[in-house]
């Protein structure tokens, strides 16, 4: 099953695709938030060329796995996503992602500059990756 994950930010959102069979996710692209929701036609636009099945959208939980002010934010874009878009969407504990991949972008030697778009494409490669791997194992165990 393809499925599309995306890592909201207030300025961009950072979307990410698996392969066909899910198992692994890449980065796909980074939308601009704008006040028009150009973003959810690309979006929607995005779900029917790739044949993308599921959307997994990251949830910011705090450090201690509470829901937080951010949190609020996204569960708000969560229902909007579920009225607006074909497939089903499920969120994704999301805690440290960007971290991680700031990190790994900084030991890479990468500049800020270069770095400030393509994290929100890496962060949403990481929750999807996260996601897929601990489906897959769920699907192991019942077998």
């Amino acid at each position: 099953m393809r499925s599309l994950a995306l890592d909201p930010g207030s300025a961009r959102l950072g979307l990410a695709l698996s392969d066909a069979g899910g198992c692994l996710a890449l980065p796909l692209e980074i939308l601009p938030r704008d006040p028009a929701d150009a973003w959810l036609e690309r979006l929607a636009r995005i779900i029917r060329e790739r044949g993308v099945e599921l959307l997994v959208v990251g949830m910011p939980l705090t450090l201690s796995g509470e829901r937080g002010p951010a949190a609020e934010q996204t569960e708000a874009l969560v229902t909007r996503l579920r009225e607006a878009l074909p497939v089903p969407v499920e969120t994704w504990d999301e805690r440290l992602s960007s971290a991680q991949v700031e990190r790994e972008m900084r030991d890479a030697g990468l500049s800020s500059r270069e770095r400030r778009g393509a994290v929100d494409a890496c962060a949403a490669a990481v929750i999807l990756q996260s996601y897929l791997d601990a489906h897959a194992n769920q699907s192991k165990e019942t077998q």
